[in-house]
């Protein structure tokens, strides 16, 4: 601004024009800024809404795009006291009558008791072994029961041994413990090299504290053996993983057709499909009741969106045992655009064609979801075309903020030169005015003249 004290030679408000004829000036351009990025703001808005509606519909997509998703089998047991059971895609439809006679268990070994577990006994070499396989430990003459259970843990080769004190009324004694359960993994421990006078050799002459137990199943009578609690080859497809062992009881197990969790998976789709497409139908769309349109209404961006998605869901697909769409097996389109599921239709042919509707969904290359998600990943990824919108978008705000600042540079010279026409104006004002006060000072000193106010 120029001076502060304005118009006292003119009497006028200077300030006040100055400000009101800037204010002209500006304020229609500031307005049509605000509204441009206003505008623009609402679209980012819009983008950020349109991606995170896209990405949770392509979330609903990794279940069905998963082959293991489609096991058409389930286990069902009579009770879970005494194991549990799962199936993979091999399983097949049946009912088997169980028995679980014997839990396998782990063979446990120990030493003779000392008085000291941290007292040296002695110097050599130990040796242990489990199902064929051998590790060495190395005891010098400073070692103790309790640095070789340190040595036997940490020990890099160790084939499956747990070493630990434990103390009973004899004393301290090193417990062996073998990592699998199984009549082939027990544990052999010898010594050698052991120096004359050490009571290495004699300490490692080793007990059995708990036997090895192979786990002893009766499967519709036959029975089955195994090293392991967890049994998975003794009924196609299905393991067994035993708990708790009682020949006096009897677990029914039925392998059945497993549909409810696929069926699910389709309808938590057609859910989030659904409401991808209300949002972008609120943002493209006009509201009769309020009279407003959607922030992206008439962009070709939501419209390849809709076209693509639909082409996509109405589309044909091929299997190994014929062409499959969507109608067909009971996901039908309404005349809103939107998806509808006949559930009835949909568990017959869940029923009746499992295998091709696996196929429809989660063949790795062509088959819906991938297709559907290959689609949507063109939009949402980073790098992809909504990220590239919204760098657009930025980009236009970035430029109203330049012409914000560009308007008020040439506002502030536009100021500053009213100012100095005004202020030019004023002293003239105020010369004039003087010149006249002078003029009539002059005037009314003149003879004869009388003052109007004498």
């Amino acid at each position: 601004m120029g001076l502060t004290a304005v118009g006292i030679g003119s009497g006028m408000d200077i300030n006040g024009i100055v400000s009101a004829l800037v204010g002209v000036e500006n304020a229609p351009k500031q307005a049509r800024f605000n509204a441009d990025a206003g505008k623009v703001t609402a679209e980012i808005s819009a983008i950020g809404a349109l991606k995170s509606a896209m990405s949770d519909f392509q979330s609903k997509l990794d279940f069905l795009s998963k082959p293991e998703s489609f096991i058409s089998n389930k286990a069902k047991l009579s009770n879970s006291d005494h194991l549990k059971a799962t199936v993979d895609e091999t399983a097949i439809g049946g009912s088997y009558s169980l028995i679980v006679d014997q839990l396998a268990q782990s063979q446990k070994v120990s030493t003779i008791a000392v008085a000291d577990k941290e007292a040296a006994i002695g110097e050599g070499t130990l040796s242990f072994t489990v199902d064929g396989s051998s590790f060495n430990i190395a005891a010098d003459a400073t070692d103790s029961l309790q640095s070789l259970v340190d040595k036997i843990n940490s020990a890099e080769d160790n084939v499956g041994i747990t070493a630990t004190i434990i103390n009973d009324d004899d004393g301290a004694k090193l417990v062996l413990t073998s990592t699998s359960t199984g009549l082939d993994n027990q544990i052999s421990v010898t010594a050698t090299d052991v120096a004359p006078g050490t009571a290495l050799n004699d300490t490692f002459t080793m007990s059995q504290v708990q036997e090895a137990k192979d786990s002893i199943i009766k499967i519709d009578g036959l029975t089955v053996t195994s090293s392991s609690n967890t049994v998975s080859d003794a009924v196609t497809g299905v393991t067994l993983t035993l708990t708790e062992a009682d020949p006096s009881k009897t677990t029914n197990l039925t392998v059945e057709l497993n549909t409810g969790s696929v069926k699910s998976g389709i309808e938590s789709l057609v859910e989030s499909y659904n409401s991808l497409m209300t949002t972008i139908k609120e943002m493209s769309g006009y509201d009769p009741d309020t009279k407003k349109t959607g922030v992206l209404q008439g962009d070709s961006l939501v419209r390849s969106i809709q076209n693509q998605l639909r082409g996509a869901l109405s589309g044909v697909y091929s299997t190994s045992e014929g062409d499959l769409t969507l109608g067909s097996i009971g996901v039908i389109t309404t005349r809103e655009g939107l998806l509808e599921v006949d559930g009835d239709k949909l568990d017959e042919a869940l029923t009746a064609n499992f295998e091709q509707i696996k196929e429809l969904f989660s063949s790795e290359d062509t088959g819906l979801a991938s297709s559907l998600d290959s689609l949507i990943d063109g939009y949402v990824q980073t790098g992809g075309i909504l990220d590239g919108r919204d760098n657009t978008l930025d980009n236009q705000l970035e430029r109203i903020q330049e012409s914000r600042e560009r308007l008020a540079i040439k506002m502030k010279a536009y100021e500053d030169r009213l100012y100095k026409q005004f202020n030019a104006m004023d002293l003239i004002v105020a010369q004039l005015n003087s010149q006249g006060n002078m003029l009539l000072d002059r005037l009314d000193s003149l003879p004869g003249v009388v003052r109007k106010n004498s």
